[in-house]
């Protein structure tokens, strides 16, 4: 018996497994609530920060750096707020500076 090993794309690969599936779409909607954000970011902060995890009705960001964590963390509340208002189910947002 031989098995033939070919490359899938990630598509392919999503498709087949549920937990796969399920991963890149949490990917998918940290992304669309990072860019859902950004308007109300200041422009200087918008590259310091990356879209992390969703676990549940807590979202995280990745932050480079502690100043730019501080002020995320006073404006989380609004974020949060704003996501909520655009359907999201958004608790509260947690940061991991990098």
């Amino acid at each position: 018996m031989h098995r033939r090993h070919h490359a899938i794309t990630l598509q392919q690969a999503s498709e087949e497994s549920p937990t796969l599936a399920q991963l890149m779409s949490l990917t998918r909607e940290s992304s669309a609530r990072l860019q859902a954000i950004q308007p109300l970011l200041p422009p200087a902060l918008r590259s310091a920060i990356q879209a992390g995890p969703i676990e549940g009705p807590s979202w995280c960001l990745l932050v480079k750096g502690n100043a730019a964590a501080a002020k995320l963390r006073q404006l989380a509340p609004a974020l949060a707020a704003h996501l909520r208002s655009k359907g999201w189910d958004v608790q509260g947002i947690r940061l991991k500076v990098q």
